[in-house]
């Protein structure tokens, strides 16, 4: 063929979810599941998440398989081979803005590309690049989680520390999983930087 793809079609699977609500672990079972099929398989995740592991992509109940760190999606192509038939991409929302384009690539090359991550903020706001994919993908996966608040489905991440800045990687001791009743987005605003300089006024005085 003259265009790059190969003859087999690829397609692009997404996961999407709040915080603890399986987009990992459902990653991990798909790509186990491709190498007991003999696939070749290869997996990536954003350098800044080493919250369990350097190396691997680690769920919160300690699976994990083989990935390799990258800082931005456009690194990912270098690593895929015409051999690999099935991408993991962990972590989505770290990887920028050519994410999307990245993935509609291989996909088109033929490879089964399957990407997690979070389709919110901690403010409730779409979390590019991730609907940008969701709108492509031929396959969509929404996990949810429990409401740590009520124990409700619950598809919100609230933040849970003082930081207004979008990115803050965490696990449990940062974020909640919340359902839509229980989900403050004020609240993380308000334990931002300004709270705690308030805050620390206060204690001053006293």
């Amino acid at each position: 063929m003259t265009d790059g793809r190969r003859d087999d079609t690829g397609w692009l699977e997404v996961i999407c979810g709040s915080m603890f609500s399986g987009k990992s672990e459902e990653l991990i079972r798909r790509l186990r599941r491709a190498k007991i099929a003999k696939q070749n398989v290869i997996a990536f995740k954003p350098r800044i998440d080493d919250r369990y592991d350097d190396e691997d992509i680690v769920t919160h109940d300690d699976r994990r398989i083989e990935s390799i760190r990258i800082e931005d999606a456009s690194e990912i192509p270098g690593y895929v081979g015409p051999d690999v038939q099935v991408v993991g991409i962990d972590e989505g929302q770290f990887l920028g803005p050519k994410l999307p384009e990245v993935c509609e690539s291989l996909a088109n090359r033929g490879v089964r590309v399957i990407c997690a991550g979070l389709d919110q903020d901690y403010l409730g706001r779409p979390f590019e690049p991730m609907p940008t994919l969701l709108a492509v993908a031929e396959y969509i996966t929404k996990t949810l989680a429990v409401c740590m608040q009520c124990g409700k489905p619950a598809n919100r991440t609230q933040r849970m520390t003082m930081s207004t800045e979008r990115v803050v990687v965490g696990a449990s001791e940062v974020y909640e999983a919340r359902c839509r009743h229980c989900f403050d987005p004020s609240d993380s605003i308000e334990h931002g930087p300004a709270a705690e300089a308030k805050e620390n006024q206060e204690a001053r005085a006293r």
